[in-house]
């Protein structure tokens, strides 16, 4: 009588191959989708963190602070800030505010007064199938980040 050997089978092996095979091809397309949400949840939040220190710089200083932002260059900037934030250029960015707020087609801001309050708006920054918008209320200053559709 011969003694059971141990070890896996060709079939057992192939099994595994394939199924490493297929975890293989599809984790990439898994992993770039996940990272375009994160660009565009990262974007909003650095549009949001712009905007809070606006504010802040209005009521702390006492004087209008305004965040604009230039859609075509993809960066904003906050007034007394020396910095400049460069956003990514694979995002779509649109910008809703006070006409008197708009420089030209493609830059305006959103101003802040000494009190919170501010002129309002919102900023989407959009990819292919999601979109992130970061609204500001007129009356108390106060921003939110609200995530939707892409608009097609």
């Amino acid at each position: 009588m011969r003694a059971r050997q141990r070890g896996f089978t060709l079939l057992e092996l192939l099994v595994v191959l394939v199924i490493a095979v297929l975890l293989v091809a599809l984790t990439p397309p898994l992993l770039s989708r996940m990272s375009g949400a994160t660009e565009l949840r990262g974007a909003a939040r650095q549009i949001a963190a712009g905007l809070r220190l606006a504010r802040e710089q209005a009521v702390t200083r006492q004087q209008d602070a305004v965040m604009t932002l230039d859609l075509a260059q993809h960066r904003f900037a906050v007034s007394g800030d020396p910095r400049e934030v460069v956003l990514p250029e694979s995002v779509a960015l649109h910008l809703y505010t006070a006409q008197s707020e708009l420089v030209d087609q493609a830059t305006g801001g959103i101003r802040f007064f000494a009190d919170g309050s501010s002129t309002g708006g919102a900023i989407t920054v959009s990819g292919p199938k999601l979109a992130y918008r970061v609204n500001v209320d007129w009356l108390t200053g106060a921003i939110a980040i609200v995530e939707e559709d892409a608009q097609p």
